[in-house]
């Protein structure tokens, strides 16, 4: 599963995705490392180390995995006699839990469903839940939002055009005297004369300004507005096309220039019109009401 960041007071927190759309597991691990940077699995487990917690942890799971949940492994424990010792994996063995999960590898660490990982912040320190809170609300609104406007399958659409322009490159720029990596760089400088002309920033410029996400292989089209993804769609097309005409690089970049600053402004005043208009219909006139 892709992880995501949340930012909680300066403070990087992984999120990622659970099986139905409203679900999301959050770190424990990096939020435990707020009282404990050192060892944050110390404090995870002294944690689920308490009758309360595991009192809360088995409502959880008789209301979201009422079908798995081990109750007679949870009375014995809850039965235990002295002191009571549970870490996360322990829990998900011996309860079939399904709030909290372990993960290996890239990103791995402790992981618990949002509703646990709230309780555990309020746990650790109530204002800085209040943080987290805050930010996650946002990265669901974002999410929201994306969804809305389909800006996946306007990327997965970018995607698949770009085969246009490659294809240009490939028939006008490319030949027998170039050696592989003069071919290679030959692609890379045209895609990059599209992110220029975009962006204003080249490829790899990004990447040094964002390394964490260059890490994840994420680049700078990853992060484009739905608005800018329509563009880069008709820069592909331009450019392909003055690729065959002729045109030097140089023309090119101000010509996309031109039309990519031209583009954007009338999307986004387009985009603003209609969230005004889902506030008063009444402000959405003529062409713009037509055009929905």
């Amino acid at each position: 599963m892709a992880q995501t960041k949340i930012n909680a007071n300066g403070i990087e927190i992984g999120v990622i995705g659970g099986t139905e759309p409203d679900d999301s597991y959050i770190s424990l691990t990096d939020i435990a490392k707020y009282k404990n940077s050192e060892d944050p699995r110390m404090v995870i487990t002294n944690w689920m180390s308490s009758y309360s917690t595991i009192d809360f942890l088995a409502v959880w799971e008789e209301i979201h995995n009422s079908n798995d949940f081990n109750r007679l492994e949870f009375q014995s424990v809850r039965n235990e006699r002295g002191r009571l010792i549970m870490t996360p994996k322990q829990w998900i063995e011996r309860m079939q839990a399904k709030g909290i999960i372990s993960k290996a590898g890239k990103y791995g660490g402790t992981y618990a469903h949002s509703d646990i990982a709230f309780e555990f912040a309020s746990w650790i320190s109530p204002e800085f839940k209040l943080y987290i809170i805050k930010d996650y609300q946002r990265l669901k609104k974002d999410e929201a939002e994306r969804k809305a406007i389909g800006w996946d399958e306007k990327r997965a659409l970018s995607k698949l055009n770009y085969h246009i322009h490659t294809d240009a490159v490939q028939t006008y720029l490319i030949t027998d005297e170039l050696t592989n990596e003069e071919k290679t760089y030959k692609f890379a400088n045209e895609a990059d004369l599209l992110n220029v002309a975009l962006f204003g920033k080249r490829a790899r410029d990004w990447r040094k300004d964002h390394p964490d996400e260059a890490k994840k292989g994420e680049n700078i089209r990853d992060y484009a507005s739905a608005e800018e993804l329509i563009v880069l769609i008709n820069l592909e097309n331009f450019n392909a096309e003055w690729i065959s005409q002729g045109l030097s690089q140089q023309e090119r970049l101000q010509k996309l220039r031109s039309v990519a600053y031209k583009q954007t402004e009338i999307l986004k005043n387009n985009a603003a019109k209609r969230k005004l208009g889902n506030t008063n219909p009444n402000l959405l006139k003529g062409g713009d009401k037509d055009a929905d």
